[in-house]
């Protein structure tokens, strides 16, 4: 996940004071929206700990690898609904959201996100399953939302987007009456999350990277 911690203590200090952050509109993603999603997702995300361990030292390689996988996810999963945040025309934050049974790819989904790991070379392959592999090993069994991946843009950290677009993901799985679940490998994530509801239900190493699994039960 993104440096959402960040985002939360910007929020904090606005209310503080008795101002607002400013408000973004928060909207299902569409076809158009994937490049620049995926781009944006890329950016904020390429050095969380987990994509470091994955794809290694060189920065430019893993924003390369992520954009990758990021874009043949949106592409690829069209039973989610990721939403994005814009700041009028401008794209400024993005969460996936996967609905009941549509978190994990079917067979003929999983062939197609075989090019994008095979073009990663046979190590970065391995370490990319072995990751993917340990957080599908951890889903929930139960029926669930599935939240993630969750970025800002890096440069708008602490204006409040992501905690508004994790509140508007609340309320809505409250609505329908669904327990929520995400992993994350960001211990400044965690705080966030548990802010909203989430509780650890799990946490292990991956890759040498510490990783909290997280549920949320509905509420009301």
């Amino acid at each position: 996940m993104a440096e959402a911690g960040a985002d939360a203590r910007g929020t904090a200090r606005l209310s503080a004071v008795g101002v607002e952050p400013p408000a973004v509109e928060v909207r299902a993603l569409v076809p158009s929206d994937v490049d620049a999603t995926a781009d944006l997702l890329a950016r904020a995300m390429q050095d969380n700990p987990i994509n470091v361990a994955v794809y290694g030292d060189d920065e430019a390689r893993r924003e390369r690898a992520t954009r990758r996988l990021f874009t043949t996810l949106l592409r690829t999963m069209t039973n989610q609904t990721p939403v994005v945040a814009l700041d009028g025309d401008t794209l400024v934050g993005a969460a996936g959201i996967a609905p009941p049974g549509t978190c994990q790819p079917t067979g003929s989904q999983r062939l197609r996100f075989v090019p994008g790991v095979l073009a990663a070379g046979p190590r970065t392959a391995a370490r990319l399953t072995q990751w993917l592999n340990a957080w599908a090993a951890r889903d929930l069994r139960e029926p669930h939302s599935h939240f993630g991946p969750f970025a800002v843009e890096r440069r708008l950290h602490g204006r409040g987007i992501g905690t508004q677009i994790l509140h508007q993901y609340c309320r809505q799985v409250d609505e329908l009456g669904l327990v929520a679940y995400l992993e994350t490998d960001k211990a400044v994530n965690v705080t966030l999350y548990q802010r909203h509801g989430f509780d650890i239900v799990a946490e292990e190493d991956v890759l040498g990277v510490r990783c909290w699994y997280m549920r949320r039960p509905p509420s009301g």
